[in-house]
């Protein structure tokens, strides 16, 4: 019933941002009807903020892969400059898909999928049948030497609103260094676009660092903002440039406020998508405290790529550094996910976010129906809130997860699955592994910021808490990055 979108700091996400791609269909999704806020707990407490299956309606549940991080990205940004972030900008998904995980590997290409749980925790209003599932997929990392050449077109905002600090310095300083760490056998195009859009470098071996470094130097900021004519010239410089065989890229770096020429989502939208079904996908990097996060996001879904959001310089090395030039291959094409959830077993099942991203269970084996793309080494991971059925059984199965797939070199359909009972979900959340608990915080922040003003289901305090403790276990910045900008934000409310 639910698409994915598009990996937490824009280096996880950009990272897996030139590998990732997805688009989803609307329709199929059956649900139970709802309150505008929600269906009324059977114990009278807080209504859940998102829809409530029943599994005995609808038992499947299906999404297509596509992992974006920009809004957990942006959300950090304006939290700690004092600002929380607009509901509508606030996803779930995104938040939880910005951490790293800890899932194994396949031992081939395709995905490992594991399926885990736990109780909520006792700082959690809930009925004492609720438990918390987690569903993670994971491909095989790759070595960068073995990945396909890969041919980059840049096009890159130079509009006068670029000239805040963060924005065009920042971009420009990521490039440079991305120059100096590509093979010599990769390839960079670069655009620049205000009211207009010219072509500051034509496809150029990365072995010519020096040319590409005096393109990237000239980028300075001029007018209004034509995204249109910037995503219209990216194109055409990309098909020019294009190479059988290598990774084909159009990487927008831009604050997303267009002004100038189309200002419309839908008639960019329809160029980008006929360009991505040339095999050019699209990748959105936002910047700015202003940004049109509405916008880079139907771009990146449309264009088969996903957005991501920057604000920092170590940040963006990073990501264009080590994790882009590992991460151009790409390991599964149109990638989707089937739940099928265990009537005898699940009373009702509620997805955390991925809001609109639905696709009808009926396409989950049409090929024919786009997916998502997934690189080497990537991890994709969903939320369920699932309430058992009274006299469930540790034995008995909730749902097998299926994953269905492309394979890039062949071009035939593959799947994988996995399963998961009762006693899998049924550990104490405190004894839960420390990354559930991370994905847990990350989920339920964002479902706190979306709840117009009150905790909803869990305290802010609470959550910091929690994402404390998973830092300490798993000793990552990241998460402790985390514990931090909640509690910045309990303090903005």
């Amino acid at each position: 019933m639910v698409q994915i979108r598009r990996s937490a700091l824009l280096l996880v996400a950009l990272a897996t941002a030139v590998a990732v791609s997805g688009c989803g269909s609307d329709g199929g999704a059956r649900r139970t009807d709802a309150a505008p806020h929600g269906p009324v707990r059977p114990d009278g407490g807080t209504p859940w903020s998102g829809d409530e299956t029943r599994a005995s309606d609808d038992p499947l549940s299906t999404f297509a892969l596509d992992v974006d991080t920009a809004s957990y990205g942006y959300a950090r940004r304006l939290i700690m400059d004092g600002r929380l972030p607009e509901q509508g900008t606030v996803r779930p998904e995104e938040f939880v898909n910005s951490f790293r995980q800890d899932y194994p590997q396949p031992a081939g290409d395709g995905f490992a999928v594991h399926v885990d749980g736990a109780r909520l925790p006792k700082t959690h209003e809930a009925g004492g049948d609720e438990r918390l599932l987690r569903v993670g997929l994971q491909t095989r990392a790759e070595d960068e030497e073995r990945r396909p050449d890969a041919a980059l077109t840049f096009v890159i905002d130079v509009s006068g609103s670029m000239g805040e600090p963060g924005r065009l310095d920042l971009v420009r300083d990521a490039l440079h260094t991305l120059v100096d760490q590509l093979r010599p056998t990769d390839s960079i195009a670069v655009v620049e676009f205000s009211n207009e859009a010219r072509v500051v470098r034509e496809m150029t071996p990365v072995a010519d660092a020096r040319k590409l470094h005096v393109a990237i130097d000239s980028l300075h900021t001029r007018a209004s903002t034509n995204l249109e004519a910037g995503l219209v010239l990216g194109y055409r410089v990309a098909r020019d440039g294009f190479r059988a065989g290598r990774t084909n890229r159009v990487i927008v770096l831009s604050d997303g406020l267009a002004n100038t020429g189309s200002t419309e989502a839908e008639p960019i939208l329809r160029r980008v998508r006929a360009e991505a079904e040339k095999q050019i996908a699209l990748l959105g990097v936002g910047v700015g405290s202003d940004y049109g996060d509405e916008l880079m996001e139907q771009l990146a879904d449309r264009g088969d790529g996903f957005a991501v959001y920057v604000s920092e310089r170590e940040q963006a090395r990073e990501v264009f550094v080590r994790q882009l030039p590992a991460t151009l291959s790409v390991r599964a094409l149109d990638a989707k996910v089937q739940v099928s959830f265990a009537p005898q077993a699940v009373r009702s099942y509620r997805l955390v976010g991925y809001d609109n991203r639905a696709v009808a269970d009926e396409d989950f084996r049409d090929d024919r129906v786009d997916g998502g793309e997934v690189g080497p080494g990537h991890s994709v991971t969903a939320l369920y809130a699932v309430r058992l059925a009274e006299g469930a059984s540790p034995s008995d199965r909730i749902a097998q997860v299926q994953v269905r797939w492309t394979d890039p070199a062949e071009r035939t359909p593959a799947e994988t699955y996995g399963s998961v009972t009762v006693a899998d979900v049924d550990r104490d959340f405190a004894t839960a592994s420390p990354r559930l608990r991370a994905c847990y915080a990350a989920a339920w922040f964002a479902q706190t910021l979306r709840a117009d003003g009150s905790d909803g289901e869990v305290r802010l305090t609470d959550l910091a808490a929690i994402a404390d403790g998973a830092a300490a276990a798993t000793e990552d910045a990241e998460v402790r990055d985390l514990a931090r900008v909640i509690r910045s934000a309990d303090e903005l409310r």
